[in-house]
């Protein structure tokens, strides 16, 4: 609705934008067309000149060459009328045979007000007589009664503001009305358009000035709900698979690890024989761990792993995870170090607690894979105003600047050195986010203050999710 009373504004505040700039621009038109001509005063000027220099000589009245040359220019005839006799005493040699020689009184005023003979004439008083213009036929146009009522030009600006306002009026609704098919059409567009992302199925009405517009919309519709329940299909048939091929390989893989750990133990077997024993025993561990993180990432990534919230400390998760692996580190080849502050003892989080714990052993785990020859972990829980953060670094031989730029981007990149058995980064830390993002939180990976390789992971605190 906000959409359809914004374009309704823009189409009215065009409307009348236009209508104010089309009106200023034909009174700036009208004005400069009409300005040559506006000035109806000049003959009459001309006339009293006429009036005023014309003489009484021994030989007759005479008209100043300056007069005579201005009529000349502008085709004139003129004529003088005694005042006593009313008889002509004076005209040019250019005056038009109809043009009469004696006058009366109500032919005076009659010229003085119009036309001669189809001349318009226009007059100057001098005080002997009255002098005459005539110019060419349809050169000036003379309005014959030049009188207006009082009230009407006291209240012309009034009226001229009504009608304008009416004009105005008129205009809007006859815009409006012609418009209101198109503004009902728009209506169930923009409608349709704003429920597309919800990726709830639209249907618009093909009828009116945007059928195609509606019909495309539906058929965007129907090919979004399409991809919609493919994308699932795909999910879910990716799901069972993974779910599947999981469950196929645990029992081989149980009887693998389970003679291979027999033969490590066997005393009639060689060294070297019980190193490879030892070997193999190592690597199904691994590649048991890849299957149980494999089918953790994918019900994380499907929202199929419920997610069990309860308020938890997230200090004392930590520590229990710190505590777990410094009792596992018989050989002390990676000691961890508790850099968490004493003032912080309880940090609250709304978080499925086995799952936190998880996502550290994967961080702590992935210091230790990372650095067979041993390695410092660092291990330090923060608290700000909306979040709490658990950040587990090492002082190990650390990444590239290309090996943590691929692991921002995606933290499921698997680095593999020549030894195609000692795979560096696996699903740890694609699980650690997507724990992450389930719990309203975010991972940042670096290289930490110790020179090593660090990931912080940050929850929200209880009440902030």
């Amino acid at each position: 609705m906000k959409n359809i009373l914004k374009l309704t504004r823009r189409f009215v505040g065009v409307l009348l934008l236009s209508s104010i700039l089309v009106f200023v621009l034909n009174l700036a038109v009208l004005a400069t067309l009409t300005s040559k001509y506006a000035q109806n005063g000049h003959p009459w000027e001309t006339a009293q000149k006429a009036a005023e220099n014309i003489k009484n000589t021994e030989n007759g009245y005479v008209l100043s060459d300056e007069i005579m040359k201005i009529l000349e220019q502008e085709q004139a005839w003129a004529v003088y009328i005694d005042n006593r006799t009313l008889q002509v005493v004076w005209k040019t040699d250019s005056l038009p045979e109809g043009v009469p020689l004696s006058y009366s009184a109500s032919s005076i005023a009659n010229l003085t007000r119009g036309y001669m003979d189809g001349y318009p004439t226009f007059t100057g008083e001098s005080e002997d007589g009255l002098m005459v213009l005539g110019y060419p036929k349809e050169s000036f146009w003379k309005l014959m009664w030049p009188s207006w009522d009082y009230n009407f030009i006291a209240g012309f600006p009034k009226i001229l503001l009504c009608v304008l306002a009416v004009n105005i009026t008129l205009f809007f609704f006859i815009y409006m009305i012609a418009n209101s098919r198109l503004l009902k059409s728009v209506r169930p567009i923009t409608n349709g358009i704003q429920s597309l992302p919800t990726e709830e199925p639209v249907h618009v009405k093909e009828k009116g000035l945007l059928s195609e517009l509606a019909a495309s919309i539906n058929r965007t519709s129907e090919i979004l709900q399409e991809q919609k329940m493919q994308i699932r299909k795909k999910e879910t048939a990716r799901a069972n698979w993974i779910a599947g091929v999981s469950h196929d390989i645990r029992t081989p893989l149980s009887m693998v690890m389970g003679y291979a750990d027999q033969l490590k133990e066997d005393a009639s077997l060689t060294e070297e024989e019980r190193r490879k024993a030892s070997v193999i025993v190592k690597q199904s561990e691994r590649m048991k761990n890849l299957i149980n993180d494999l089918n953790l990432s994918s019900k994380l990534e499907y929202n199929m792993q419920p997610i069990h919230s309860s308020k938890e400390n997230l200090v004392s998760i930590a520590r229990t995870v710190v505590v777990d692996f410094i009792n596992m580190d018989i050989d002390d080849r990676h000691p961890i170090e508790w850099e968490t502050d004493k003032s912080i003892s309880v940090c609250m989080i709304n978080a499925d607690k086995d799952l936190i714990k998880r996502a550290i052993s994967n961080l702590i785990q992935n210091s230790i894979n990372h650095n067979e020859n041993g390695c410092h972990i660092f291990v330090k829980v923060t608290k700000s105003d909306n979040a709490c953060s658990v950040a587990v670094s090492d002082d190990g031989v650390g990444v590239t600047d290309d090996e943590l730029k691929q692991l921002e981007s995606a933290p499921h990149y698997m680095l593999c050195d020549e030894n195609t058995t000692e795979q560096r980064h696996g699903l740890g830390l694609l699980i650690v986010k997507q724990i992450a993002l389930s719990h309203g939180g975010q991972t940042i990976i670096s290289r930490g203050s110790h020179g090593g390789f660090s990931v912080e992971l940050r929850l929200p605190l209880s009440g902030f999710h």
